[in-house]
């Protein structure tokens, strides 16, 4: 007896236009949980800025600290001696990622001098020439170069070098430009807390990569994960503050989204800058993400202590972080991007000179 014939199969519907929304911004690394976690922290710290600023019990301080801490332990307990020594005899990538940080930022900055004009110009180029003396980031800068692939034992040294000559060259640039006055104590103090907190964890890391380095590596994605979480408390806490301030109070939205657009004018050139210096010296693919991590930042954590430290009292201190806490952010968000990005491309063979 015949069979009779099923009816034909009705073809699939096409996926939602919903469904095709979220797989577009999945691909273009919108949607990684670290971004949203960090939209998510500074809404948060909108919300409540007494939870992370200075006058909550939870001991932030504290917390951050350690974790920063911990970050460059676990960096150096997957770092083997030979390669970190590897890392250090790249001399050309150290010479661009420190020129960049200390030379063309503030040159960029006086070049842009002539555009601001008034008193209320010449205050907001003084912030802004005040985040181009900045050093580089720490924490941030060596997880978006892991993140991307690059050329991790370059991106320490160059990360913690940069902190160090900040200690000097940012005092140096803003005394010729600014007026500021800086106890030299304050100073030494902020330079023994960068060695305990990022030098001495890496060398004792490194110290015992013979005994734990191949447990760093193998469980290198929950630390990674780790690194994110560490940087989105610091993000919090450095927003609750500002908040709870009051920084962006007397801000109206149109003059804080324009010079939001000029830090991302100033990021945009200075990665532009890094990429062809890069291309033109022939570097490796590991060592352009590096110079385009590690140059390319400016510190937070740094300029609101050297604020304090340089300009105590001054009654315009929120006027000059201002652009430091829109750079931050946006360098964080656009770089978490790049790095996001970067790290689904297939590796390249070094550019030729």
């Amino acid at each position: 007896m015949l069979q009779p014939t099923p009816p034909p199969l009705s073809p699939t519907p096409a996926a939602p236009f919903e469904n095709r929304l979220l797989a577009l911004l999945r691909r273009a690394g919108l949607l990684d949980w670290f971004l949203l976690g960090l939209v998510g922290a500074v809404a948060l710290a909108y919300l409540v800025p007494g939870v992370g600023s200075k006058s909550s019990p939870i001991p932030w301080k504290i917390i951050t600290t350690a974790g920063v801490a911990l970050i460059f332990f676990f960096y150096g307990l997957r770092l083997s001696a030979e390669k970190l020594t590897a890392g250090l005899r790249n001399w050309r990538l150290h010479v661009v990622v420190q020129g960049i940080t200390f030379l063309a930022f503030p040159l960029l900055a006086l070049l842009a001098r002539p555009l601001f004009e008034g008193l209320k110009g010449e205050q907001l180029w003084q912030s802004i020439f005040f985040l181009c003396t900045l050093p580089s980031t720490v924490s941030t800068s060596v997880v978006m170069v892991s993140i991307a692939r690059g050329n991790l034992p370059a991106a320490i040294f160059n990360a913690s070098i940069s902190s160090l000559l900040g200690i000097v060259l940012t005092p140096l640039w803003t005394s010729l430009f600014l007026n500021t006055s800086a106890d030299g104590g304050h100073l030494w103090n902020l330079a023994l807390s960068l060695v305990w907190q990022v030098i001495l964890p890496v060398v004792a890391g490194v110290l015992l990569n013979r005994r734990y380095g191949a447990f760093a590596e193998r469980h290198k994605g929950a630390l990674r994960i780790s690194d994110q979480v560490v940087i989105l408390l610091i993000v919090f806490t450095a927003f609750c503050e500002s908040f709870a301030e009051g920084i962006f109070r007397s801000y109206a939205p149109a003059d804080v989204a324009l010079l939001a657009l000029g830090m991302v004018g100033l990021y945009a050139a200075i990665f532009g800058l890094v990429w062809g210096m890069s291309w033109l010296l022939g570097f490796s693919r590991e060592d352009r993400i590096t110079a385009l991590f590690c140059g390319s930042k400016k510190s937070l954590v740094h300029g609101s202590v050297m604020a304090s430290l340089l300009f105590p009292g001054m009654a315009a201190t929120g006027l000059l972080l201002l652009p430091l806490m829109l750079y931050h952010a946006l360098q964080i968000i656009l770089a978490s991007m790049m790095a996001q990005q970067m790290s689904r491309q297939p590796d390249a063979a070094p550019v030729a000179v």
